[in-house]
């Protein structure tokens, strides 16, 4: 990469307009920047879980995953390009599947919590879910490939799978939704 980056402070977006990979302007509000900003900020939810005490098996899949969505975020900056493949979204169903294997069936809802980790894991799905809405409505006015699309839809079953499972490996339960309970 060598100096790609040396020089942070360009002043070049004081006008509110960005540049894309490709050479474009297009303005910071502009559906497409508005998506890559939703993944880069799951990415940064991904590493404050990362941050935690996970199992080892865990952390490497998380740590491919921000791989994932930083090969995502430059096809979000450079129209017509695409890093992601069916592989990445085949991947990430064999992960919900194999975690999905060792937990309960589900019968009630569950709420976000538990423990730290899978409220991380929960609200990384949650940020997944809005980042996915910005990619579709950015892909309404430009090409954004399918295979982006199908990865965070199924980051987010990942992640919420995640969180069930963080729970189990560190003897938690699921908190259960009571509906219409009373104090």
């Amino acid at each position: 990469m060598g100096h790609r980056l040396s020089r942070i402070v360009t002043r070049t977006g004081d006008d509110g307009s960005t540049g894309l990979g490709d050479g474009s302007r297009v303005g910071k509000d502009s559906p497409r920047v508005r998506a890559l900003g939703d993944v880069d900020e799951l990415n940064s939810v991904i590493g404050v879980l990362l941050a935690e005490e996970l199992p080892e098996e865990v952390a490497q899949r998380l740590l491919a995953v921000q791989h994932d969505l930083f090969d995502l975020g430059s096809e979000l900056a450079v129209p017509g390009y695409a890093a992601l493949k069916p592989e990445h979204v085949v991947m990430l169903e064999e992960w919900v599947e194999a975690m999905n294997a060792d937990l309960p069936m589900l019968k009630e809802f569950i709420l976000p919590g538990g423990s730290r980790q899978a409220g991380l894991a929960h609200q990384a799905r949650s940020v997944c879910r809005r980042a996915e809405r910005a990619v579709v409505t950015a892909a309404h006015d430009s090409e954004v490939s399918a295979a982006a699309r199908q990865y965070l839809n199924r980051l987010s079953d990942a992640l919420f799978v995640l969180a069930r499972h963080l729970n189990k490996a560190l003897g938690r339960p699921d908190v259960l939704w009571q509906p219409h309970r009373r104090d």
